[in-house]
């Protein structure tokens, strides 16, 4: 019971949330809004999309955000992540503001340094270093910020190591406070995510140790929060999964959906992932991910954190009694 209730403590207890992850395809042309369209019916909470604008194969991601808005009207949209290096940090807080605005709250800004550098140096980006690409994002999401808080007068100055900002005006503030998630894996760019995003949005590709190395991650950001005077539990943990549905179990997100939800739930429980996002190219897949594994795994993350309530009002009511 006690390791039980040492697991539960890591839930952060956000409210979940399950999406897609999906690849802006340009051919067939509407494929990427058509799996958005089936994400929305099939009931999930959100749909991303990829960013490589140096991709000739891929829709531009901001375009098919906008195209995908206006054809669907319950479901939240984010990039996965925007690539800041080719996208002027004021522009970019107005496309968000502009865009929530139009869907009526509906988009969050999924942001990351950049990768790729010969791609984007080729597009006449700039090619810039670990320590200058923390920078430029720390920078932009302090411009972000600022250009969408209208009840500040003035203009927006910013004499950056990254950025020069000189009294750009704000505006348009956008119809919700929009989230700030920030793709993050390294030491220094997961204190930043503590330090100043609404969530993190790591891809379960990219963790070495699968699922197992959250832990440590999620240890630094918590220890970023606290140093800036943060409650960690303010930061949404994401994750975008992979992975293959088959009727016998041979490893984590690859069996039966009903084995898929148990894995979501324990990694929701004992890592505080509150948002799963699949990265599904196809209209079946997304369906099943929704009716199979959605349903199932948000009724088993209920009912153990009912069961933390109870193991944690024993723990208190316990501890009240020795102390008497």
């Amino acid at each position: 019971m006690q390791q039980e209730a040492s697991n539960l403590m890591t839930d952060y207890g956000h409210d979940l949330l399950f999406g897609t992850f999906i690849t802006p395809t340009a051919m067939p042309a509407t494929h990427a809004v058509d799996l958005a369209i089936a994400s929305e019916q099939a009931g999930l909470d959100l749909v991303t999309f990829q960013d490589h604008p140096y991709q000739a194969a891929f829709h531009e991601t901001w375009t098919l955000l906008s195209y995908a808005a206006s054809r669907t009207e319950r479901i939240r949209l984010a990039g996965n992540v925007l690539n800041l290096p080719l996208r002027n940090p004021v522009v970019l807080a107005r496309s968000i503001a502009s865009l929530d605005l139009l869907s009526d709250g509906r988009v969050e800004l999924g942001i990351g340094t950049g990768a790729f550098w010969d791609a984007i140096a080729a597009m006449g980006g700039p090619r810039r270093t670990p320590g200058e690409s923390i920078t430029a994002l720390r920078e932009a999401i302090a411009i972000a910020r600022e250009v969408w808080d209208t009840s500040k007068s003035g203009g927006i100055w910013l004499d950056g190591e990254i950025y020069q900002i000189q009294g750009a005006k704000r505006g348009p503030a956008p119809a919700h406070d929009v989230d700030i998630w920030v793709g993050a894996y390294k030491p220094r760019m997961l204190a930043l995510v503590g330090q100043l995003a609404d969530g993190w949005l790591p891809s379960l590709g990219y963790l070495p140790g699968g699922p197992s190395d959250l832990a440590q991650m999620n240890a630094r950001i918590d220890k970023a929060a606290e140093a800036a005077g943060r409650d960690p539990r303010a930061i949404r943990r994401m994750l975008n999964i992979n992975g293959q549905f088959s009727s016998t179990s041979r490893g984590f997100l690859n069996g039966p959906p009903s084995e898929w939800a148990e894995q979501i739930a324990d990694t929701a429980i004992d890592y505080g992932i509150s948002a799963f996002i699949l990265a599904a190219d196809d209209a079946q897949t997304i369906a099943l991910f929704a009716t199979e594994v959605v349903p199932r795994a948000r009724a088993i993350v209920a009912d153990r954190r009912v069961l933390r309530s109870e193991i944690l009002a024993a723990q208190v009511s316990a501890s009240g009694g020795l102390s008497r």
